[in-house]
């Protein structure tokens, strides 16, 4: 198995998203590559700690490949929006996709550069190694399950498009 992390704004959205795709093993919501330890919820909210909500995303390379991965997440995200995905704004929701293995660089920056040429400006989306994680507290685990009702700034059709990508 394989690992990456994704921020997309809003962790409960992004993760209900990324879990449904076919090969996605696991997935996990905190905060990631901020400048203190043990962060919780209130501290991120106040943007100050310098942490993004994110998502572990755990994965089988043989199910699903890290170029679609990522595309996938793109899908999800305004490439162009700094420090904002939908009615969230403040650094905690910038977007990122944070590696583990350096070995991922080169497929990771190939759907950047794509991206970017899709869409003819300069994405604001980080694309750095992770420093750090941790795990955000149990409430926000899997939330959009636990609140179907929950807000979401991810529209359903992606969420639907999630549970048919990949699958054989």
């Amino acid at each position: 198995m394989k690992e990456v992390y994704f921020a997309g704004g809003c962790f409960w959205g992004t993760e209900h998203y990324i879990k449904q795709i076919n090969g996605v093993i696991s997935t996990e919501v905190g905060y990631a590559n901020g400048n203190t330890d043990n962060p919780i919820y209130e501290e991120v909210y106040t943007d100050t700690t310098g942490y993004a909500e994110c998502v572990k995303v755990v994965y089988d390379p043989s199910v699903i490949t890290l170029k679609y991965l990522v595309e996938l997440f793109f899908r999800s995200i305004d490439p162009l929006s700094l420090n904002r995905q939908g009615n969230d704004c403040g650094t905690r929701y910038r977007t990122g996709v944070y590696y583990v293995d350096s070995d991922d660089i080169s497929v990771i920056e190939s759907v950047f550069k794509a991206v970017e040429s899709a869409v003819g400006e300069p994405l604001v989306v980080e694309f750095e190694s992770l420093k750090n994680f941790y795990p955000a507290e149990e409430y926000h685990q899997a939330y959009l399950d636990k609140n179907p009702n929950g807000y979401c700034h991810l529209p359903i059709e992606l969420m639907m498009m999630a549970r048919w990508a990949n699958k054989k």
